[in-house]
């Protein structure tokens, strides 16, 4: 059974959004995803809104926090979300100027207390990133391109969850594998098969009218 993320990318659109966190709790989400963008890495801004949400749920949830940043200036946003204690702070592989700067920033946010994660687009290969594996809790691997909600899952997703799973396997790597976009109950049944371990769920969940149906179908 894979653990649901459940990305407040569309909560904006909600009327009561406290509501809508307090209700996601109740329906048994594993964690809120935050997925931070700074109009810079990606076309669309979110990074005012999703400060102000992730303060919100730190007031009323213990649920933890899946921080996902898709921003330029990658450090600066790490030390903006050191302060909403969350889980995981996961950086762009892409977002960074050389492979020097990868390591520094994921043993930054480690020595901070907070589990580190690195996330790949849709075009870059699993070897580019193979030597950081042992020194991150989480791998998220994009299964659309980052910055919209609502896109479609790119099928070929499956064979680098497929691959990832066994390269964790074969060198005894207790990695968590996390996959973000276009999930849905049909898609989350082949990524599950697959080998991941946490589903990043938007548009499906916050578009249900029962939160918790959708993310037990999800889940099961």
């Amino acid at each position: 059974m894979a653990e649901i993320s459940t990305s407040i990318l569309n909560v904006i659109k909600k009327e009561n959004p406290t509501k809508v966190f307090y209700d996601l709790e109740v329906a048994g989400t594993d964690y809120y995803h935050i997925d931070v963008m700074d109009g810079k890495f990606v076309e669309k801004d979110t990074s005012q809104n999703m400060y102000k949400f992730s303060n919100t749920i730190k007031q009323i949830s213990n649920l933890p926090l899946d921080v996902h940043l898709m921003v330029e200036d990658v450090k600066s946003y790490i030390d903006e979300y050191l302060s909403v204690e969350p889980h995981f702070i996961t950086i762009h592989y892409e977002a960074c100027k050389n492979k020097e700067e990868v390591k520094s920033l994921l043993k930054y946010i480690t020595e901070n207390n907070v589990k580190c994660g690195l996330s790949i687009k849709p075009n870059t290969q699993l070897e580019e990133i193979y030597e950081f594996l042992p020194y991150i809790s989480l791998c998220l691997i994009m299964s659309v391109e980052p910055g919209k909600g609502g896109q479609k899952f790119i099928p070929e997703t499956i064979d680098k969850i497929e691959k990832l799973k066994k390269y964790l396997v074969e060198n005894n790597l207790e990695t968590y594998i996390e996959v973000d976009g276009g999930i849905n109950s049909e898609t989350a049944e082949i990524a599950k098969k697959a080998g991941t371990d946490i589903l990043v769920v938007g548009t499906a969940i916050i578009e249900a009218e029962d939160y918790k149906k959708e993310i037990d179908k999800l889940k099961k």
